[in-house]
């Protein structure tokens, strides 16, 4: 009898062990002792236009690892204090085919979001991003203008600040693949493609490739205000002339 309450000790400290293990951390614990770079992840949050789910998208720098989504239990907190950041396991879906990553969740409570992943030996974090799917929605739009004047160079133009609370502009474009030709951030409503002359933040790693006449792209638009949340987007599929 002794022998099998002891055998029974043994299992249920082996389980407590195993579940201390397991515990996911603070994002402040995480970052304990590390060498930290706050901003260095380039992140926003939108509403889906179909069902309301947050959609959180990232850039991965080329060598990332170990990407992780935070968020707290909900927006009425200290956004600065990383203790109030627990870690969520969601699946991690490639967007663009990979050219950037989302994430995506149930539209429950807003919150506040931090992703961070593994670079260089450090680890590098997103600015906090406010959800707002129940207080401000995304709006999802097909309207901007199209000038392809200059053949092989569209240009860009949709109304400025639409829904208010804009801070800056992410265009994309894509080719009939979804693969992402351009990435680019300007603080003015327009864009020509590829003229960055404008551009005040661009993740495009190579001299995007030239657009071919009569071929089918897709420009993508997200207008983000200051905490990341992605009040307006754009998709418009266009044919190169």
């Amino acid at each position: 009898m002794k022998n099998i309450k002891h055998i029974i000790i043994c299992f249920l400290v082996s389980v407590s062990c195993s579940n201390d293990d397991e515990v996911i951390l603070t994002l402040s614990e995480y970052i304990q002792g590390r060498t930290t770079e706050m901003g260095a992840v380039i992140a926003c949050a939108a509403s889906d236009e179909a069902n309301g789910d947050v959609l959180t998208f990232y850039y991965p720098e080329s060598g990332a690892t170990d990407i992780r989504f935070y968020q707290t239990d909900d927006a009425n907190v200290d956004n600065s204090n990383f203790s109030n950041y627990f870690r969520v396991l969601l699946n991690n879906d490639p967007f663009f085919n990979g050219y950037l990553g989302k994430f995506t969740q149930a539209a429950i409570t807003e919150k506040w979001i931090v992703i961070t992943f593994e670079l260089d030996g450090e680890i590098k974090m997103s600015n906090p991003i406010r959800t707002k799917q129940i207080s401000k929605p995304t709006v999802w739009s097909n309207d901007v203008d199209i000038n392809q004047d200059v053949s092989g160079m569209p240009s860009f133009t949709w109304v400025d600040n639409p829904v208010g609370d804009n801070t800056i502009y992410f265009q994309v474009i894509s080719d009939d693949q979804n693969n992402l030709l351009s990435g680019t951030y300007t603080y003015q409503n327009y864009f020509q493609y590829y003229d960055t002359s404008n551009v005040v933040l661009n993740i495009t790693t190579e001299t995007p490739q030239s657009l071919v006449l009569n071929n089918t792209y897709n420009f993508t638009l997200m207008d983000v205000s200051e905490d990341n949340w992605v009040n307006f987007v754009i998709n418009k599929t266009f044919t190169s002339q």
